[in-house]
């Protein structure tokens, strides 16, 4: 006899794996980006080029040039998930070991040795407030915040439980200029896109 309780847990997962199936269906027909939270699914409306784009290409260059070669700073495909939390994701850049894509599926996010995000012109919240709740949430060490609207970010890190469950318990402001580091790897901000007040693709 099933509990109260399980139910519930398999009334969640039934959930999860229903909006899993469809963000997985309408990936490569609708525009932007799709993915998974306790809340329901997320769609982040993005354009495919402009400062979002063009900052996650200078990011990715800048760790791979101060990283070993076993060592990553991917985009795109695939997501990381946690089924067990309710929760699919894509970073813009995940920094993780060669050997930890090897995988069927999606990654464990618990293999990323750092997540990092540009935030969305359309919808930032997501960034600054959803993710940096999931992130900690599924055991991604280090979030690192690109902020073209500001030209400011921050690196969090440090996981430590809390009432609400575990966040960041260690946070670093920076404005553009600076240098930062992400997990062991120190890169330069200067020169990274802003967005513009009009005729600006709404990333």
């Amino acid at each position: 006899m099933t509990t109260a309780s399980e139910n519930e847990q398999q009334g969640a997962s039934h959930r999860y794996r229903a909006m899993r199936d469809f963000v997985q269906t309408t990936d490569d027909s609708l525009p932007g980006k799709f993915e998974v939270t306790k809340e329901g699914i997320v769609h982040d409306m993005m354009a495919p080029v402009g400062p979002h784009e063009l900052t996650t290409l200078h990011l990715r260059r800048r760790l791979e040039k101060v990283m070993p070669e076993e060592i990553v700073a991917h985009t795109g495909e695939p997501d990381v998930e946690d089924e067990s939390e309710g929760i699919m994701r894509r970073p813009d850049v995940m920094v993780i070991a060669l050997e930890d894509m090897d995988v069927p599926g999606s990654f464990d996010p618990r293999t990323l040795l750092a997540a990092v995000e540009v935030v969305s012109r359309s919808n930032p919240d997501n960034d600054w407030v959803t993710k940096m709740r999931d992130y900690p949430l599924i055991g991604i060490p280090v979030y690192a915040l690109f902020d073209p609207r500001t030209g400011t970010g921050a690196i969090l890190t440090d996981i430590h439980p809390t009432p609400d469950g575990p966040r960041y318990a260690t946070r670093k402001d920076f404005v553009y200029g600076e240098d930062v580091t992400i997990a062991d790897w120190t890169i330069a901000t200067d020169g990274l896109p802003l967005y513009r007040d009009s005729g600006a693709p709404q990333e």
